[in-house]
């Protein structure tokens, strides 16, 4: 397996651990989003921590990289939560999310200008898959309307898409900055979390179990997934990761109809096929390639 090929399935594993981000987000019990960001990426902070003792020396020097760096690395991370949490605050949650969710796509799209990156026309189509796929999730076969009043709330989610696309086709630009680095833009995340908090809502302590929610957020979802997105994205097939990034809504709404949480529905089959479909057709040339050596 080519190093390209391996780092592709690192990075599929941030996918699987946001799978999980629903399901714990309702076990952490009734606490602020803002407040929970700044907890679970308290937690990342952590992960990065001990990677840089492990590495031994001191932590200073890992801290030390460009203002270009710092900023998009900070406004991926913090940027999308602040966007998603402004669209979920002004607009309804479905046509937000659905907005929201158009950020695979645009990984697939962007990718293009990224060089030695070719966009084929399966990756297009399976990218757009995917999207019908999610939009059947979030929208559970209903119908929806944009309406001119939620403008706020649907530019807020259309910014969030645009944040975390971007964010991870540039992070292939800074090829050589080790994935070490998202420690410290979770550090620095977690302090802005900490002041949105501190600004617009309630604090909300979690109690019994809850804790245990909240621990695992930080270990998984909220935080070794970004280690993992960040070298599957610099190192790895970014188009397949794209597609294949529209396994987390699908997942994560299987994981909700197994805990007796959501219902098993025809849409979550018809979501599969699309998703499952899409994922497969965009990474042709990814399998076919892992087949052959």
């Amino acid at each position: 397996m080519t190093t390209q090929h391996h780092a592709t399935f690192i990075g599929a594993t941030a996918v699987l651990m946001w799978a999980t981000l629903a399901l714990l987000t309702t076990q952490s019990g009734q606490i602020p989003p803002f407040q929970l960001t700044a907890m679970s990426f308290t937690i990342a902070f952590g992960i990065g921590l001990l990677w840089w003792l492990k590495k031994g020396g001191a932590i200073m020097p890992h801290l030390r990289l460009s203002p270009a760096v710092w900023l998009l690395g900070v406004g991926g991370l913090f940027g999308y939560h602040f966007f998603y949490f402004m669209a979920l605050k002004n607009a309804p949650a479905v046509e937000a999310s659905l907005i929201a969710y158009l950020w695979p796509l645009l990984i697939v799209l962007f990718s293009a200008l990224l060089p030695g990156e070719k966009l084929r026309w399966f990756h297009v189509v399976g990218g757009f898959m995917g999207f019908i796929g999610a939009a059947l999730l979030v929208t559970k076969g209903q119908s929806f309307t944009f309406e001119a009043r939620y403008l706020w709330g649907y530019l807020a989610a259309l910014v969030c898409a645009f944040t975390w696309s971007s964010y991870s086709v540039l992070s292939r630009w800074f090829g050589a900055v080790p994935t070490d680095a998202v420690g410290g833009f979770c550090g620095v995340t977690a302090l802005l979390a900490a002041a949105c908090h501190l600004l617009f809502e309630p604090t909300v302590w979690p109690t019994g179990r809850e804790w245990l929610a909240v621990l695992v957020l930080g270990l998984g979802p909220v935080g070794a997934a970004f280690f993992t997105w960040d070298y599957g994205v610099k190192r790895g097939h970014i188009k397949v990761l794209g597609a294949f990034s529209y396994a987390a809504p699908l997942l994560s709404t299987v994981l909700l109809v197994l805990f007796g949480l959501a219902e098993a529905t025809w849409v979550l089959g018809l979501a599969c096929l699309f998703i499952v479909g899409g994922a497969v057709l965009a990474a042709g040339d990814f399998l076919g390639a892992t087949t052959k050596e």
